[in-house]
């Protein structure tokens, strides 16, 4: 089987649209959620603020709805990274494997907008090309060139960690040479978040600190921050990134992918441990190995403690010397897009030996009593092996595991 490194990373958040300000952001525990006005309301959001239209001519912003938009932008970055040009062998050894959740979310909620409310007769012509799961996927295709394998994940929460996992697995096992691997979200709409406040799992507004207002591991927890971006990663055999002579930024070694098979919304202890054992495994590690965690962490009463319950029964005694962050805190929840920008987040971790914080936690939940940093950025003597967990409604769960380049 085939090593897999990453060689390039790209980011576009409510907290940075680079790795750079991304990763300074988190270690400085800076929030990107605000109170914002709607024509409808006002909500909490975690917002993308910089320009992410200027990148593209008017003509071709017609076809793309924003969360291709971002994709695209976080590719480029992670492809600019890694100085790699995909049209070798005329792009054939190179696959897609991008996680979004509910695609282009505005484009259709527009178009049903336009339909029911305003009775317009008749749709833009690209409505389809702009809303469909696969937009962004395509997109990237065209722009790189890639005539390989091309996936699209829909997993909800777990989306692009799927993605991810799928990607790696495809080069370990020979299927491509390199991947762009990744996902996206902007769901930032009346209709979802209508849907999601009806669910009970939005956060409630703290009048005082509205940045603050996602808590996860607290007491006074009250559930997560709608948020939108992007994230991908290069992903190579390590010998082609060798014989190009590539940066290589650090090896992934693990997957696992379980479903919980109980209960459509309500998570599993279980599965999310077995996801953790399995990651553990094909890594060839023990649980002791494992340096750091980027944890789920939405900050939802039932999710926080059936992650901290999760990880209790994968390390056991050494659950409770493991450094785990949870950083939705700061940049919300990206749904679908979530599980590769916490990748990135783990990836710089490693990189640095400076693990982010996770913030707002002022009153820790007796039943969340692990590692949950709390006193702002920490640097690690030891820090070789990062894990990361993304957990969606339907109950699947996937774990990630990366480790220093070279091994040391």
């Amino acid at each position: 089987m085939k090593r897999v490194v990453i060689t390039g990373m790209g980011v576009v958040s409510p907290i940075g649209t680079n790795v750079q300000t991304f990763y300074d952001s988190l270690l400085a525990a800076k929030s990107g959620i605000y109170k914002q006005g709607f024509s409808w309301g006002h909500a909490l959001v975690a917002q993308v603020q910089d320009d992410i239209d200027s990148p593209f001519p008017k003509i071709k912003r017609l076809s793309l709805d924003r969360v291709t938009q971002m994709a695209l932008l976080a590719v480029r970055q992670a492809a600019d990274q890694a100085q790699i040009d995909f049209a070798a062998d005329n792009g054939t050894t190179a696959g897609i494997y991008w996680g979004t959740g509910m695609g282009g979310a505005i484009t259709l909620e527009s178009a049903y907008r336009d339909l029911l409310i305003n009775q317009v007769p008749r749709l833009r012509p690209v409505t389809i090309v702009a809303a469909m799961n696969n937009a962004a996927t395509g997109q990237i295709g065209i722009d790189f060139g890639i005539r390989g394998p091309s996936y699209t994940y829909s997993s909800a929460c777990s989306s692009s960690a799927v993605a991810i996992g799928e990607g790696f697995r495809a080069i370990r096992f020979g299927l491509v040479r390199t991947a762009i691997v990744g996902g996206a979200e902007a769901l930032l709409t009346e209709g979802v978040f209508k849907a999601w406040n009806s669910l009970q799992t939005l956060a409630k507004l703290d009048a005082d600190r509205p940045e603050t207002s996602c808590r996860p591991f607290a007491a006074d927890r009250s559930g997560f921050v709608l948020g939108e971006g992007a994230a991908a990663l290069i992903l190579e055999e390590e010998e082609s990134a060798r014989e190009r002579g590539a940066a290589i930024l650090a090896e992934v070694i693990g997957y696992g992918n379980t479903t919980d098979a109980s209960h459509i919304t309500q998570p599993n202890a279980a599965g999310q441990s077995l996801a953790m054992a399995q990651a553990i495994a094909e890594a060839a590690l023990t649980p002791e190995q494992i340096h750091h965690i980027n944890a789920h962490g939405t900050g939802t009463k039932l999710g926080d403690v059936s992650e901290t319950n999760a990880i209790k029964q994968i390390f056991g005694s050494t659950a409770h010397a493991i450094p785990i962050s949870a950083t939705k805190a700061l940049h919300g929840h990206l749904m679908g897009a979530t599980g590769a920008v916490e990748f990135v987040a783990v990836l710089e971790a490693l990189r640095t030996r400076t693990v982010p914080p996770t913030a707002h936690l002022f009153h820790p939940d007796v039943d969340c009593d692990l590692d949950y940093i709390v006193e702002g950025k920490r640097q690690l003597a030891i820090l070789d092996v990062v894990m990361s967990n993304s957990f969606g409604f339907g109950g699947n769960n996937v774990t990630l595991i990366a480790r220093r380049y070279p091994h040391p």
